[in-house]
Order: C-alpha cells, then sequence, then structure tokens
C-alpha cells in the first residue's frame, strides 16, 4: 500500500491538470449513507425500492411519499466535508486540480472550498417552484411537511436533484466531458462506476495517468495506471 500512495503522491506532484470525479463513497466517510444500502429500519417504514422512490414517475404519483423518504433518507444539514473534500478542495487552490466531477448532491465539495465543481445529479441545496421557478433553499424544505409548495404561487416545489427516468443536464454533462478530454491526470474515487451515463465519462479520458480508489472493485480497474482499494478520504488525506 505504501508503495501505491508514493506512486499516487508522485503523479500528483507533477501534474498540472488533474480532473476528479467521484461518486458516494466521498460523502459516506462524512456520514451520509449511501440510499442504495437497504437497512431494516428502510424494510420496516416504506413499501418501495429507493430507486422506485426517488424515479420521475413516482414523484408524479405519488408526491407525498417521495418527500416521506426524501426528507427522511436524503438530506443531511450536518453534514460537514471529510478529508477527500478538503484535500480536493487544495489542491485546486494549488492550482493542480481543474475541476471536480461529482455524482452527490450534498454541496459538501462547495462547502470544503471547490469553486469548480460539476453536480451531475443536481443539488438537494437548491429546490424550485414548478410553476413560477421561484428558488427554495435547503431550510424550506426541512421546515416543510408534506408536498412543499411555494409561498408565492403556490406551486408544487421540486429538488433539484436528477431523478431515475430524468435526463442529465446537457450543460454540465459537456463541461465534463470537455474537462476530462483535457486532463492529464483523471483520478476516480469513491465510485463503483456502475451508474450511467455519469460512469461513461471515463472514456472520454485521454490523458497520461488514470488513478482508481475505491473500497471494492470497479468494471474499469483493469484499464487503470493505479488501483487503490483503500478509503478514498484516507488515501488523498495521505499524500
Amino acid at each position: 500500500m505504501d508503495e501505491k500512495i508514493l506512486q499516487l503522491k508522485k503523479i500528483v506532484e507533477e501534474s498540472d491538470n488533474i480532473v476528479f470525479f467521484g461518486g458516494a463513497g466521498v460523502s459516506t466517510e462524512s456520514g451520509i449513507p449511501d440510499f442504495r444500502s437497504v437497512d431494516g429500519l428502510y424494510n420496516q417504514q416504506y413499501d418501495y425500492p429507493p430507486e422506485t422512490i426517488l424515479s420521475h414517475t413516482f414523484y408524479m404519483r405519488h408526491t407525498e411519499e417521495f418527500y416521506r423518504f426524501y426528507r427522511n433518507k436524503m438530506l443531511f444539514p450536518g453534514a460537514r466535508p471529510g478529508k477527500a473534500h478538503r484535500k480536493l478542495a487544495q489542491l485546486e487552490a494549488e492550482g493542480k486540480l481543474k475541476a471536480v466531477i461529482t455524482q452527490n448532491i450534498d454541496g459538501l465539495h462547495q462547502a470544503a472550498g471547490s469553486k469548480n465543481v460539476l453536480e451531475l445529479h443536481g443539488s438537494v441545496l437548491r429546490n424550485y417552484c414548478e410553476k413560477c421557478h421561484a428558488f427554495y433553499d435547503l431550510q424550506y424544505i426541512i421546515n416543510t411537511k408534506g408536498v412543499p409548495v411555494c409561498s408565492k404561487c403556490g406551486g408544487r416545489v421540486k429538488p433539484d436533484v436528477v431523478l431515475y427516468e430524468e435526463g442529465l443536464d446537457g450543460g454540465i454533462m459537456t463541461r465534463a466531458v470537455q474537462a476530462i478530454q483535457r486532463a492529464k491526470t483523471l483520478i476516480i474515487g469513491g465510485t463503483s462506476l456502475a451508474v450511467y451515463p455519469a460512469a461513461g465519462l471515463i472514456d472520454y479520458f485521454e490523458g497520461q495517468h488514470l488513478i482508481l480508489i475505491n473500497k471494492s472493485s470497479t468494471p474499469r480497474d483493469h484499464i487503470a495506471d493505479l488501483v487503490i482499494q483503500e478509503s478514498i478520504g484516507e488515501v488523498l488525506d495521505s499524500i
């Protein structure tokens, strides 16, 4: 392991155009559980799997039940940036890291100080009225009960997150592809590379060093220059 850490440290020191692509593992270290993990409490409270509840169809047909799950399982206002978030912000401040591409919706990269964050799946910090497009923050959702409605026009308020069956933002995807194409080093961390189309972004990388850091193996380990199966926070914190 020490040899791999030294190898990663050398690559980072010699790189001036790094892009980081991260998933749920980055935020689980901040106490935000991966919603796919189904625990006993979940089984007792909900009649549907998370992927069903977090779909566009379910949101439209069972909005109140959607929000019951959303408030209970998707919102963690007390979460704070972890080691990975802080190291990435530091690398950006040093001019090495050019972009963070994240599948997470918690805003912790920005809270740590990262500026160029591309949120593929949106953010729980942003909410909008479907009728008049008025903006609402996270606290508004937390403080309301049932289906939140706009205080201006009475329209339904929707989180600015990408639900299953919804397409990713084209502008964000374009910027992510461009960042990866320009990168000399691509570090992928805390993701099993199982969720598409986000996982397909790796195919655009044409740089020098592809690094995969994840506690378990991924379908792309065989094409990486360096694979480290450890905590993303501990690994980044040690370089």
